[in-house]
């Protein structure tokens, strides 16, 4: 983006004041990028005050700047203040936020989405969510604060959910939280120091490489097959690091889709136990099961009576990207830390926001909402996958997921997966280089 940003700079100089620059589709055909690029280097044009866009007609260069009009500023100097010093020199301290990003992005018109992070419109229970929200606020103290750690009815709620029908959770083990990101940034501030390891499965979920990386913590990579994460390369690592955190998606991992499996589950929680260490289990994708899944096995949490695992979950994926409802599950001191940690952060979730998720949950149509999801993302998954084999033998597709909205291709050897992203976007459809999902060091492929 900052390359084109500034070639188009260089080019304004051929346009009159008030001239209308060549259109976004032209600019793409020209420099070969996508559709994206170029509208965040128009935006970078007209946030300096060189280009103006209206809505309908174009992009045109902005009027020369009137005599004694204000200069732009100068914020050159952040740079020395947003860095720390180490042996008197600076060290920037970024924040790469691009992964993340480009899930929340709403693709551009057109644009056949294979990279986003929720749930389709019409899978949305928009109508439901609706219902409740009008109930939600007629509810006596809705607009009341809540208690910091969640409504009562509804940790409860999650409680049975995540510790399944033996009731081996409480309510009292539970936080509300504003969403799974939230969720997890909570969970590695609490349990990791700045500069600590962080190991993680390689691939693994972007946003969680951001938000380790924001919290000043290192990511390694474990490497995870079609069972899962390598227990001997997770005992391994630990030994290695001395990492007190491992992040893990034992279901339905995004982004191979692979399931932890029953063997690997008992030998990964006593790695971690007998290593003194925490295991946070993002178990994001419960509610996308496919019809076609079979009973799923329990939560991490649910074998767990010694706080080893930290369960994150959220009711957003299977909901709608503005309901931002999730929950952390811990036991012992941890959980105190977890709390301290959320109150500082965000004092508490917005109690409406709380009392609309209690109502989505306990109507009748939130079971219904739930088959259909499931049999939708069946249905979907097929066409792709059949989609994919016929029209593109050369990628492997070793494993077709049951679970979540992800599909994970292996491209042929020597293949530029970031040109392969630009060339689909161009053509219409939105993919996710691998490279956003791997820490250092690991070998790139790709996710559809």
């Amino acid at each position: 983006m900052a390359d084109l940003a500034e070639s188009l700079r260089k080019e304004l100089d051929r346009y009159s004041p008030g001239e209308k620059l060549p259109s976004s589709r032209a600019l793409v055909e020209r420099h070969r990028v996508s559709p994206v690029t170029v509208s965040r280097a128009l935006a970078a044009l007209v946030a300096e005050g060189l280009v103006v866009t209206r809505p309908g007609a174009g992009a045109f260069r902005a009027d020369r700047p009137r005599a004694g009009a204000q200069r732009p500023g100068d914020t050159s100097w952040q740079e020395v203040a947003l860095s720390l010093e180490t042996a008197g020199e600076p060290v920037p301290r970024s924040v790469d936020a691009s992964g993340v990003l480009a899930t929340l992005a709403a693709p551009p018109p057109g644009i056949l989405e294979f990279n986003g992070g929720y749930l389709h419109s019409s899978l949305q229970p928009e109508r439901a969510l609706a219902a409740a929200l009008a109930r939600a606020g007629r509810r006596p103290g809705a607009w009341d604060r809540p208690q910091v750690e969640g409504l009562p009815e509804l940790r409860a709620w999650f409680a049975r959910e995540i510790g399944g029908p033996a009731g081996v959770l409480g309510a009292s083990d539970v936080l509300v939280t504003a969403g799974g990101q939230s969720a997890l940034t909570c969970a590695l501030r609490a349990l990791a120091a700045p500069g600590a390891p962080v190991l993680v499965e390689s691939p693994t979920y972007p946003g969680m490489l951001a938000a380790a990386r924001a919290s000043g913590l290192r990511p390694v990579p474990v490497p995870v097959d079609a069972d899962g994460v390598r227990p001997d390369l997770l005992a391994e690592a630990l030994r290695a690091t001395g990492a007190r955190v491992f992040v893990c998606q034992p279901l339905f991992q995004n982004p191979t889709g692979a399931v932890l499996s029953a063997g690997r589950r008992r030998e990964v929680l006593a790695i971690v136990r007998a290593a003194g260490a925490f295991l946070v289990e993002d178990d994001f994708a419960r509610r996308l099961a496919h019809e076609d899944a079979g009973p799923l096995p329990a939560t991490l949490a649910a074998d767990d009576p010694d706080g080893a695992v930290v369960h994150v979950c959220s009711l957003t994926k299977a909901t709608s990207p503005s309901l931002r409802v999730g929950a952390l599950a811990a036991r012992g001191p941890a959980l105190e830390r977890l709390r301290a940690i959320q109150v500082v952060d965000s004092f508490f979730v917005p109690r409406p926001l709380q009392e609309t998720a209690l109502e989505l949950v306990g109507a009748p149509s939130w079971p219904r909402h739930l088959r259909t999801v499931s049999a939708e993302l069946h249905t979907r998954r097929e066409a792709l996958a059949t989609a994919v084999r016929r029209e593109l033998p050369a990628l492997e597709l070793r494993h077709v997921p049951r679970g979540g909205y992800h599909m994970w291709l292996r491209l042929p050897q020597g293949t530029d997966e970031a040109a392969l992203a630009s060339a689909a976007l161009r053509a219409g459809v939105a993919v996710a280089p691998a490279a956003r999902t791997s820490a250092p060091n690991r070998p790139r492929r790709m996710c559809g």
